[in-house]
């Protein structure tokens, strides 16, 4: 039997308390609360940094026009926020991991797709209008989407049911949308503010990053080998890695450009790893997540690993099937002319940012 402990849900933004169910076996975390809330606010400021810099990226145009032919967002969409939280949901039974694993894991899986997606999809030239927009239009409806697939699922694991905070995950997802909303009414109406932006607040996630994990190092030092359990690297090894693979093939199967089936790939795989750290440190009291809010970097160390390792694969098929260029990618459905002139400039930027 599996000793259950009781902790508070604490949301930083609105400071309400509700109660959880933890679980014993993963152990206690005793964090300093000074440290504690250093790293609670540090962590918000990186989510906001990133939602604020992806919304600088968008363009009101061409949110229109994928609005306006929604196939390649509704496909992708329907990966994201199926094949992921399934692909969690079967892991943690298939590993028989713990509730409080199988809780991390879920939120994680049930994540929107994450700003790292966009310069992945640029690696494998993918069509970046859709990997943006894709970002922006997963945010939004994972407001409705995330809570509903993690009420949904959490009904298989005993304890679950009343152990997610779903107001918490609800508010951090507001807390999401309002930033990325600021960055875009600023590309639209202020654009040459929007470069500024960006580099700034590049500036801000740096120096926050050194310093969260610089704090989190020091908080789980004595327990961090929890994190490095087999089950759980096995999961964080095979969820990115099936999201590729299931993307893909999705997008194959409703027949859409390669351009476009590459990207659906990228997206699909690619979590958003702020938002998931936020909720899994912000939303759970150190007591009952443990380590566990370590999660999303093991995660996106695999993520970023495959999706290089793909990236290589694809760029070497393209050595392979056109050693003089040209024919293979307009057989390929390339990007236009105007898309290599015109836009990727603000893609070039938007990859100094996101790198991170």
């Amino acid at each position: 039997m599996m000793n259950q402990t009781t902790g508070y849900v604490e949301i930083a933004a609105i400071y309400n308390d509700s109660i959880i169910l933890g679980n014993g076996s993963m152990g206690i975390l005793i964090i300093p609360k000074p440290m504690n809330t250093a790293i609670n606010i540090l962590t918000l400021i990186i989510l906001f940094i990133t939602m604020i810099s992806l919304g600088c990226t968008m363009e009101i145009s061409k949110i229109k026009a994928h609005l306006l032919k929604p196939k390649g967002v509704a496909i992708a969409l329907l990966a994201q926020f199926c094949v992921m939280p399934l692909t969690a949901f079967s892991l943690t039974k298939i590993l028989r991991m713990d509730p409080i694993k199988a809780v991390t894991v879920l939120i994680c899986g049930c994540c929107p797709g994450g700003s790292l997606s966009n310069i992945f999809s640029l690696l494998v030239k993918g069509d970046m209008n859709l990997s943006i927009v894709m970002t922006t239009c997963s945010s939004i409806a994972a407001l409705v989407l995330m809570p509903l697939l993690l009420y949904i699922f959490s009904q298989g694991f005993t304890g679950l049911k009343d152990a997610v905070p779903y107001v918490g995950i609800i508010t951090a997802l507001v807390f999401t949308l309002l930033p990325c909303a600021i960055g875009i009414f600023i590309n639209h109406y202020k654009p040459n503010y929007s470069a500024t932006v960006t580099n700034v607040g590049l500036s801000i996630l740096i120096i926050s990053s050194i310093i969260v994990s610089v704090l989190s190092g020091l908080a789980v030092k004595d327990v961090i080998w929890m994190i490095l359990m087999p089950d759980v690297l096995a999961v964080t090894a095979l969820m990115p890695l099936i999201g590729f693979i299931m993307g893909y093939i999705m997008s194959v199967i409703c027949r859409l450009s390669p351009q476009c089936s590459r990207t659906i790939s990228m997206e699909t795989g690619c979590q958003n790893i702020q938002l998931c750290t936020t909720l899994l440190k912000v939303a759970f009291s150190p007591q009952s997540i443990g380590p566990l809010f370590l999660f999303p970097l093991l995660y996106i160390t695999f993520q970023c690993a495959e999706a290089l390792l793909l990236a290589l694969c694809f760029k070497c098929y393209q050595r392979v099937t056109a050693p003089h260029g040209g024919k293979f990618w307009n057989n390929m459905s390339y990007v236009s002319k105007a898309e290599r002139t015109g836009s990727n400039d603000q893609y070039g930027n938007h990859l100094q940012f996101i790198i991170t």
